[in-house]
């Protein structure tokens, strides 16, 4: 027991030591629940806003008017304006990707476009992808995406709520994670590309993805339980993960959803946060500000507030704790920036990017 307590007393004291080592500054505040940044080649950064705008911030945080070009988006609840992702190749196509909840109330499913910026305008738009079978529900959409390395480009996608069963039927989009070329085509080796499920579907079995990371380590990603049981995955093609016949959630009602905590056949996280802790972005320190965090895993969330730090090696979780707490606030999004801060968006109203930088 006294080592137990000597333990926690140690970790208890390098969090308040870690605390002292960096500080918080604002880079741009007045945004209507931003999602989603994304650092462009010369230092800009891409900001959407859930209520369907997206937003330029320049290297000295100014702010742009909302961009022109934007497809309309249907911003009810959880719905509207998700991810923003450059291209690999922006800086000589200048394109960008968008995903966004689309359509009506009664017919609405998590979209991909894309589009060229110029200037403070998006032209030579092209829609990429539309989930099937479209809901009549404004929730659980997904949205994250990523680049892997081979340039296909991952989209993560949500059960719609009400569905939840469709997310252990490859054959829908509905609870997966979705593999496309560039150019929205499918890539042959996807693995239902020949049959057995829906040709873009690349995982499924999920609940609700709010985080993809895509590096040299593989595919990560995070998904929302419902009363406990969110889930960091490592993910591998075709594979199930689950959701609903395995979770370590509770259902809304405190009812449990399934009496299984395993299944043959469906991969168990590699971590998972019960109670909840609402895991929004995901991303690997490669910084250089923060030595001793080279390599850990940042995931932003929304029902605690701050970042967990995740020290993760290969599949083993030697650690996790909570950081930026002190700013009191949902966090949705947290990425690598080319200066190697830390930069974070505050889910609210008027919500902020946020740059977490040494404090000395």
């Amino acid at each position: 027991m006294r080592r137990l307590l000597c333990c926690v007393l140690l970790l208890l004291a390098g969090s308040a030591a870690q605390a002292e080592d960096y500080r918080v500054e604002t880079v741009a505040e007045g945004l209507d629940h931003p999602w989603s940044l994304a650092f462009l080649p010369d230092g800009r950064m891409l900001v959407t806003e859930r209520v369907g705008r997206l937003r330029v911030i320049g290297t000295d945080g100014s702010l742009s008017a909302p961009v022109e070009g934007v497809p309309a988006v249907h911003a009810e609840s959880q719905g509207g304006l998700f991810d923003v992702l450059p291209a690999r190749d922006f800086a000589d196509s200048g394109q960008i990707y968008l995903s966004y909840a689309d359509g009506p109330a009664g017919a609405n499913a998590t979209a991909l476009m894309r589009a060229r910026l110029e200037g403070g305008e998006l032209i030579a738009s092209e829609p990429l992808f539309r989930a099937k079978p479209a809901k009549d529900t404004p929730v659980h959409y997904g949205g994250r995406m990523c680049w892997m390395a081979d340039g296909t480009l991952l989209l993560g996608m949500g059960d719609g709520f009400d569905f939840r069963e469709q997310a252990q039927d490859p054959d829908n989009h509905l609870g997966t994670i979705v593999r496309l070329t560039a150019d929205g085509g499918v890539p042959e080796d996807n693995p239902f590309a020949d049959g057995g499920g829906r040709p873009e579907v690349y995982s499924y079995g999920h609940r609700n993805v709010q985080g993809l990371l895509c590096d040299a380590d593989g595919v990560l990603a995070h998904e929302h339980g419902p009363q406990g049981g969110d889930e960091l995955n490592r993910i591998e093609a075709g594979a199930n993960y689950g959701w609903p016949v395995v979770t370590g959630g509770l259902d809304y009602n405190n009812a449990r959803v399934t009496p299984f905590d395993s299944r043959p056949g469906m991969l168990p996280p590699l971590l998972e946060w019960t109670p909840s802790i609402g895991p929004s972005g995901l991303m690997r320190y490669t910084g250089d500000a923060f030595g001793e965090w080279q390599g850990d895993l940042f995931v932003a969330t929304l029902v605690e507030p701050g970042v967990r730090r995740v020290r993760l090696r290969g599949d083993e979780v030697l650690g996790q704790e909570v950081l930026f707490e002190a700013q009191g606030q949902r966090i949705r999004d947290v990425r690598n920036g080319p200066d190697g801060a830390l930069y974070l968006l505050t889910d609210a109203a008027d919500g902020a990017v946020l740059r977490v930088l040494p404090a000395r």
